[in-house]
């Protein structure tokens, strides 16, 4: 099934910092740019790195599942054995989580593997894994 691609831009404090944190420990092969912006394929959809100091940065956070979630976030829902590459990388490159890699919602329906982490700029970023894909969606 073909399913829609997404487009989003956000701010950065620096370019360099955004191509060695997105095109290197997250392997998200860079399209075109400026001096002002970079564009990432993020798992097939394309993400935007715009140059705004001013405006980086997550300020709050909502309970869930006895964790606080940064409210801005973005991230992508992979494979299990995927998400599970991505973790080990992530620890192995000594990366500070915001939320340990862990299984949220145990036993409930929606339970899935998460974890958080910021970007250079502290922009925070999800990445998940369902066992079972029919969750994703779950009530």
């Amino acid at each position: 099934m073909d399913i829609p691609r997404f487009h989003l831009a956000f701010p950065v404090r620096d370019l360099a910092e955004a191509r060695a944190f997105y095109g290197g420990l997250l392997g998200c092969p860079e399209g075109r740019s400026s001096d002002e912006w970079v564009d990432f394929d993020f798992n097939g959809h394309q993400i935007v790195t715009h140059l705004s100091p001013s405006e980086v940065g997550h300020k709050a956070t909502n309970a869930v599942d006895g964790h606080q979630v940064p409210v801005r976030h973005f991230g992508a829902i992979l494979e299990p054995a995927a998400w599970d590459a991505l973790a080990e990388r992530l620890t192995a490159a000594g990366t500070t989580f915001v939320i340990e890699p862990h299984t949220r919602f145990k036993g409930e329906a929606g339970e899935q593997s998460t974890m958080f982490f910021l970007d250079p700029s502290g922009n925070a970023l999800e990445f998940k894994a369902f066992a079972d894909d029919a969750m994703v969606f779950a009530k």
